[in-house]
């Protein structure tokens, strides 16, 4: 290990702090380079500390610290929107327990997880997001209005899981998904104006350009996916794309581009 920390730049720097905090914390001796048995003490020692300790179930200490804090973010609600809902159901249901809203993630789209999933409260949440307006922020940071939460549609309940092509209930998905409108993100601050991309049309309808060696010039209007870019790149490599598992199994085709 000693030997790769030196020759991985950045990398390795990072790992050499991380190695030394945990030599000190164990109270252990430097181990000398060039040292077969201390290399191999140091792979287990690293292999500990950034992932899972040796029964491959009981996370390391960077991971714990990692998991612990994602698990206090979740169950935050994200923003003003978020907030405003949850104060919506506590005011129409004072007896509820927990607030509606269990985790979200909001960016060029809203998925949100509910603590109560019921029909009456996914129906809720919907009719809330789509009558609630306020006021956010353009690409300047000035003030600058929005409608129904700055969605174009929501689809809650077994709307949710018809559109994603899923089981009712199925708690891997959000209860409510909502897609925004155009030019529409959800940040916490002023600078983000963009994101990577939701479920709007402009967002999922997008050209593909191959271009190189042993690529024939050809236009081309067939829909094509994303997980045929793997195939076609290690056709074009001479290799075999059924060495990959994924494609034997969706059977996954290389794009038709030539060559």
């Amino acid at each position: 290990m000693a030997g790769w920390i030196e020759d991985h730049g950045r990398e390795g720097e990072w790992l050499r702090r991380v190695v030394r905090r945990r030599r000190a914390v164990e109270g252990d001796a430097p181990q000398q380079r060039g040292d077969a048995g201390s290399e191999l003490n140091d792979r287990e020692r690293l292999a500990e500390i950034v992932g899972y300790l040796a029964d491959g179930v009981t996370p390391g200490p960077l991971l714990a610290g990692a998991l612990d804090y994602i698990n206090s973010k979740v169950g935050a609600p994200d923003g003003p929107i978020m907030d405003a809902l949850n104060a919506a159901w506590a005011t129409a249901h004072p007896a509820a327990s927990a607030p509606l809203v269990a985790f979200s993630i909001n960016d060029d789209s809203m998925m949100i997880w509910l603590n109560d999933r019921s029909d009456a409260a996914t129906s809720f949440a919907k009719n809330f997001l789509l009558n609630h307006s306020g006021v956010g922020n353009d690409i300047n940071g000035n003030p600058k209005a929005y409608t129904a939460s700055g969605l174009r549609t929501v689809f809650a309940g077994s709307d949710a899981a018809a559109y994603l092509h899923v089981a009712v209930g199925d708690s891997r998905v959000p209860d409510v998904f909502g897609i925004s409108q155009y030019g529409s993100v959800y940040t916490g601050g002023h600078g983000k104006i963009a994101e990577h991309g939701g479920a709007n049309p402009q967002d999922r309808n997008v050209p593909i350009v191959v271009s190189g060696a042993g690529v024939d010039h050809s236009v081309s209007d067939t829909w094509v996916e994303t997980t045929q870019i793997a195939p076609t790149i290690l056709r074009l490599l001479g290799l075999n794309p059924n060495a990959l598992e994924a494609v034997q199994i969706e059977h996954t085709q290389a794009l038709q581009i030539g060559g």
